[in-house]
């Protein structure tokens, strides 16, 4: 998979600088400075209509900022690029495809060869825990399953940056735990790059190293929350004084910005 060891800390994975995104008339971002490192995975909370989705609209390259620039390596990102995969909340499996055909589809569509193309969908289905599910229908698959699908298709291109956009969204709470200690797992093991969309507070302190809150109307950077918790972080971390604390912070940060985008539309 994607080595970042090789890159000196001072440069950034992947940089936001000052963008502002228009979307039918309506500044939707504005001036939204990020700095990520290599190996960092940053969760972005905020209330509803600040942007989170179309933020990592515009670092995969779906949507042109009006203003400022997003940077990959340095380089300006002006479009999708195979550096890039982004896993949604809704899955996205092609119900024509057995799981194997799912996970093959980024590569065949990129024209990986052949032989390249089964050894990388073979560590994909390892990662997610499917080989033994790779000949199945996606109707035969439940819900947690599916969406393990979704991450192994993203995770089998070897993306520099994943961009999840509340991924376990939907999946019930026992599912959608056992799943965020499993890409936690999948994280330590890759040391990728991650940009994470969520609504919940304990699954932001429990995968990030950094949280982005953003106000909203329009969106904007309202605070950031270090997380200094160790890795690697078992489901029993939740249970701790370190990690409620920090919850309680994150809590009383995103209701700072509920407050703020209440105030906007008031003056507004």
């Amino acid at each position: 998979m994607n080595d970042a060891t090789d890159r000196p800390d001072s440069a950034p994975r992947l940089e936001l600088r000052s963008v502002g995104v228009e979307l039918g008339g309506r500044t939707v971002l504005d001036g939204i400075d990020l700095t990520v490192r290599a190996q960092e995975l940053v969760a972005i909370i905020g209330p509803s209509g600040s942007g989170k989705t179309t933020l990592l609209g515009a670092v995969a390259g779906f949507i042109r900022p009006r203003h400022g620039a997003v940077l990959r390596d340095g380089e300006t990102v002006t479009g999708p690029g195979p550096d890039r995969a982004m896993v949604f909340q809704d899955d996205a499996v092609f119900p024509w495809m057995r799981v194997r055909g799912n996970v093959e589809y980024g590569l065949k569509v990129r024209g990986v060869p052949r032989q390249d193309r089964a050894v990388m969908v073979e560590r994909a289905l390892d990662l997610v825990g499917l080989r033994a599910s790779a000949d199945l229908w996606p109707r035969q698959l439940s819900g947690g399953m599916r969406k393990r699908v979704d991450m192994a298709r993203a995770l089998a291109v070897d993306p520099s940056i994943l961009l999840m956009d509340e991924p376990f969204g939907a999946l019930d709470m026992m599912t959608k735990q056992r799943l965020q200690s499993e890409f936690e797992e999948i994280f330590e093991r890759l040391q990728m790059t991650v940009l994470f969309v969520t609504h919940d507070l304990e699954e932001a302190v429990y995968l990030s190293d950094r949280v982005l809150v953003l106000a909203s109307h329009p969106g904007r950077v309202a605070g950031v929350l270090p997380i200094p918790l160790p890795r690697p972080r078992p489901p029993e971390l939740k249970l701790t004084p370190e990690f409620q604390e920090l919850r309680g912070r994150l809590g009383r940060l995103l209701q700072s910005a509920d407050a703020e985008s209440e105030l906007e539309d008031v003056v507004r």
